[in-house]
């Protein structure tokens, strides 16, 4: 709202009363209400008229505005308004059609679940029944809300319309007033005999069990949408969505990263200085690998398309086995015996320059 002089918007001094404030109002939205100026720019005048009016009638609002030429959201301003004609419908109720049409029809409630799988099904899809508790139309009326037997009469009061029509006179003139019947509410119907199982609602509560297909690759908190599986529309509005979040439970060993199934493994310190084979566990079972001699600790191991498949397009991840090297705690007299003659062999510590990280090479096998 910088910048605008809202005491020139509505004609009057800076030094103007409340009442020569209300006065000039009065007359500027009088003359470019769009109901009576037809000129191109009356709609935006008058909306400008509405804004400067808020904004001075209101002491602290015309105190920050004279200070700062501006009106902060928090004091009001209008933050609270999502249309252009939001503020002519609070002051004026709805007139000359500016109201919400309430008895439209309206689209049902959309529903969400959780379910939860294993690591293994995330990576493989697996079918899953929910259980969702829904609004659903009376079994016994069919939603008409009427005993078995009967059926709904025409409204008397606005004749079937849902509405009523009456004039309103204001300043500005007289304006007809469209508004949601007081008596049915807006269906156009009067129910005389209630159903007995919705007690005339025409609605009532059941649990179903729907089959949810969960594709491969999926991740853990992502959501499938399923299309119309909501709560019933009204007045003859579609149906909800149901949205079904999916809650992976963690491995006992496994991780992931994007598509990419990371594994720790622990060799002893003789099977990394010689090499060895071992097998690792996959996705897909067992799998054997080669631990190549002099291998160090944070060495990482690839094996190809073993990891989760993507779920936009094909192909699939793979499996990245970080190898650690476990150094004993406890000796037996042997083994410190071996090792001590080993350490003669090999030399004495020494510093030596920094190299890349673990967590920077596994970012650069990651592709991060």
């Amino acid at each position: 709202m910088g910048g605008k002089d809202y005491y020139a918007v509505l004609g009057v001094s800076r030094t103007a009363t409340p009442d020569e404030i209300k006065r000039a109002y009065r007359t500027m939205a009088r003359k470019y209400h769009p109901d009576l100026n037809h000129e191109p720019d009356a709609e935006e005048r008058f909306k400008e008229i509405n804004e400067a009016y808020e904004v001075l009638s209101d002491p602290d609002k015309r105190a920050m505005y004279d200070r700062y030429g501006t009106v902060e959201p928090g004091m009001g301003g209008f933050g609270g308004f999502s249309d252009p004609f939001d503020l002519f419908n609070e002051i004026f109720s709805g007139l000359g059609g500016f109201g919400t049409r309430r008895g439209a029809p309206r689209r049902g409630n959309d529903l969400r679940v959780e379910v939860e799988i294993t690591f293994e099904e995330a990576a493989r899809g697996v079918t899953k029944e929910v259980s969702v508790r829904r609004r659903e139309r009376c079994p016994t009326c069919h939603g008409s809300g009427a005993a078995p037997g009967s059926r709904p009469d025409r409204c008397p009061e606005c004749h079937g319309t849902g509405q009523v029509r009456r004039v309103q006179h204001t300043f500005l003139g007289s304006f007809v007033n469209i508004a949601t019947c007081p008596r049915c509410g807006g269906t156009g119907t009067i129910i005389r005999q209630p159903c007995p199982t919705c007690n005339g609602s025409g609605y009532s509560y059941a649990t179903r069990r729907l089959s949810v297909r969960i594709p491969a690759g999926i991740e853990h908190g992502m959501s499938l949408r399923l299309g119309g599986e909501g709560e019933p529309g009204e007045r003859g509005g579609p149906p909800g969505n149901l949205y079904v979040t999916v809650k992976v439970k963690p491995h006992p060993f496994f991780k992931r990263r994007g598509d990419d199934v990371l594994l720790e493994l622990r060799i002893n310190v003789a099977q990394a200085a010689l090499g060895d084979r071992v097998r690792v566990p996959t996705l897909e079972g067992e799998r054997e690998i080669r631990i190549p001699p002099g291998t160090q600790p944070g060495t990482i191991l690839r094996l190809r398309d073993l990891g989760f498949p993507h779920l936009r397009g094909g192909g699939r991840g793979d499996q990245l086995i970080v190898v650690q090297v476990e150094i004993p705690k406890e000796l037996s007299e042997e083994q410190r015996g071996l090792f001590q003659q080993l350490g003669q062999t090999l030399g004495s510590a020494s510093i030596i320059e920094e190299k890349q990280s673990f967590f920077d090479k596994l970012k650069e096998t990651l592709g991060l």
